[in-house]
């Protein structure tokens, strides 16, 4: 029995592919088996809440048995989240047509995601198909001696760089996160032709204002650099480095808390006294919200260590956003080519939008970057859904999806269908200029280090997790299945992110085992050449840079792509990768990066079990 067709991934089917801009016409069209004897056909538009907006009648424009093709066009008039399915009445029923994956299904499914987005979001054309390098500041390379004059106190100063990181809870069973092996600015400058080499563009630093703890997500001043890490004059040489070498230097915005003990908190009295928990008249007060004065207070996941601010307090948008000397000018005017955003899910809409005309205010081109677990075109947060890119506020996301689609495949819990279905939802529904730039990344100050993340899913305590190391035979599939999931990584759509070390071979569970010293000397050679390849190859492959992706297969094991630029001078790159456990025989074409790959004709290649392999075509 032939079925009804539609996929919105095939021009055959939606024109234009993707999101819409207002006013921009959308072309819609569904084959339907003509012994159907279709009387009427519409498409039902919804807001995001389920509501119809309107029906839009399909005409019959073609009759090919065994298929009529029954078409409409409409366009939306505003920017917004929408929703569409079809309404069928035949002969003999009336039945809806929803989606289920690419196809069409008349039982169950979802509506199809229509996302229209505000004219003239734009995002900077040196994020776009860039490759990311994130930093861990106190891990990642020490020059000299560390300042310690103003170093909140009480904390730790490792001896030899190579140390175990603290993870033992204090006898009160906290855990404070107050040890330092030194990490600083003149270290990731001087690193920086290492970081180059990898064809890095974009360099991300995680939180380098003052603040308590190692990972300085607890800000206690938002415009001086941690004692630790150095002056406003060595971030300004290292921003001026980077820029020489071809790299944007981004930061961590930590907008929706602060530290306790910090200047606008101060619950210790270290800042003087005029934080709002010490004085109910501090002019932070407006601040923070209290539930009863001073101490039980909003925070951040119940972390009194952590106030959460109130963040359309006017006098805090000043001093964040609006004010000549704002904290996000302060830090463009020093040498930052943008922010990544803390949980942006806990950033109100409207705090994003002024964040972003802000900056690109003081510098149009800046990037402004948003911590997003999910789906971002469609995500609700605290009952509210966001209007991350149908209003334009966000030019990227971190793009987690793809991690989870690339792990799943490599480690055989996904055939490739699963992989496709993950990568072609997001492309779809995300904005081209915004998926040219998503921080596509395996691994994070969040997650485990991606070569434990390929082997191993163990649960355990900490002291467990500090014991534990893959064996040697378990890093060997480790690392080979590292090469695939990289390779993946860097020929999707997007902007590949290395967190600092990965390249090197580290392993390591969550936080805080994560977020180890670089093991600079004792680098896996063989990793760290291969990751230089995949730099090499984003750089000077213009497909790879584009956000066009389209599979001609994934099943079986077996993935292939082709990715396409658009420039005047196009080119074709397909992209293979077998994890099928048989050797696989594809066509020939350039090879522009090849793994167990061998020559068996002249138009035939054999890509041999975890085997990967891109070919110019």
């Amino acid at each position: 029995m032939l079925r009804i067709l539609f996929n919105s991934r095939n021009p055959v089917y939606k024109e234009p592919f993707g999101t819409l801009s207002p006013e921009q016409l959308c072309t819609l069209r569904v084959k339907i088996p003509i012994y159907c004897q279709t009387q009427v056909a519409l498409c039902r538009l919804q807001r995001e809440d389920g509501q119809t907006l309107r029906d839009v009648p399909l005409q019959k424009v073609e009759s090919a048995p065994p298929y009529e093709t029954w078409s409409c066009s409409f366009s939306m008039d505003e920017p917004g989240l929408y929703f569409y399915f079809f309404r069928i009445t035949t002969a003999q029923e009336t039945f809806s047509l929803l989606r289920q994956g690419e196809q069409a299904n008349m039982e169950s499914g979802d509506r199809w995601q229509l996302s229209c987005v505000v004219d003239g979001a734009v995002t900077p054309d040196w994020a776009k198909g860039a490759v990311i390098y994130q930093v861990f500041p106190d891990r990642f390379a020490k020059s000299g001696q560390c300042g310690l004059t103003g170093k909140l106190e009480p904390y730790t100063v490792h001896q030899q760089w190579d140390e175990e990181v603290s993870w033992q809870p204090t006898p009160e069973g906290l855990v404070l996160n107050n040890d330092f092996f030194g990490g600083n600015f003149r270290g990731i400058t001087e690193k920086l032709p290492y970081i180059a080499s990898l064809g890095v563009t974009i360099l991300y630093l995680n939180p380098i204002g003052k603040a308590f703890s190692s990972h300085r997500y607890d800000t206690a001043d938002y415009k001086t650099p941690d004692p630790m890490l150095g002056t406003n004059a060595d971030f300004v040489a290292l921003c001026r480095a980077a820029r020489q070498l071809g790299i944007h230097v981004i930061l961590d915005g930590v907008f929706s808390h602060t530290g306790s003990n910090s200047l606008y908190f101060d619950r210790y009295g270290t800042f003087g006294g005029h934080g709002a928990y010490q004085d109910p008249n501090s002019p932070y007060r407006a601040w923070y919200q209290f539930y009863h004065y001073p101490d039980q207070y909003n925070c951040w996941w119940n972390f009194d260590t952590l106030p959460c601010l109130n963040k359309m307090e006017p006098s805090l948008l000043d001093y964040l956003i609006d004010g000549r000397d704002s904290v996000v000018a302060h830090w463009l005017r020093l040498g930052a080519d943008g922010f990544r955003l803390d949980v942006a899910d806990e950033l109100p809409d409207e705090f994003i939008l002024r964040l972003k005309r802000r900056i690109r205010g003081i510098k149009p081109d800046a990037l402004l970057l948003g911590e997003v677990w999910e789906d971002a075109s469609n995500k609700i947060a605290y009952g509210r859904r966001r209007r991350y890119f149908v209003d334009g506020e966000l030019d990227s996301v971190m793009n987690y999806p793809f991690r989870k689609a690339v792990i799943d495949f490599i480690r055989q819990r996904d055939d490739g269908k699963g992989f496709k279905e993950a990568v072609m939802t997001i492309v779809e529904n995300y904005p081209p200029a915004v998926m040219a730039c998503c921080m596509n990344l395996l691994g994070t100050h969040d997650t485990p280090r991606i070569l434990t993340a390929l082997m191993d899913d163990f649960e355990g305590s900490r002291a467990e997790k500090a014991a534990r190391h893959l064996s040697p035979g378990q890093l060997l599939v480790a690392k080979e299945r590292l090469r695939m999931a990289s390779f993946l990584q860097f020929t999707l759509p997007g902007a590949p992110s290395i967190y600092y070390g990965d390249e090197a071979g580290m392993e390591g569970y969550a936080d805080p085992f994560n977020r180890r010293t670089y093991p600079w000397g004792r680098e896996d050679q063989e990793l760290l050449a291969h990751y230089r390849r995949l730099g090499h190859l984003r750089r000077d492959n213009p497909a790879l840079r584009s956000a066009f992706i389209e599979f001609f297969t994934a099943a079986d094991g077996h993935l292939g792509f082709l990715r396409s630029s658009t420039e005047k001078l196009s080119q074709r790159i397909e992209v293979y990768a077998n994890r099928s456990g048989d050797p696989w025989e594809i066509p020939s074409g350039r090879i522009l990066l090849g793994h167990n790959l061998e020559t068996v004709a002249a138009d035939a290649l054999v890509l041999l079990p975890d085997g990967f392999c891109a070919l110019e075509v």
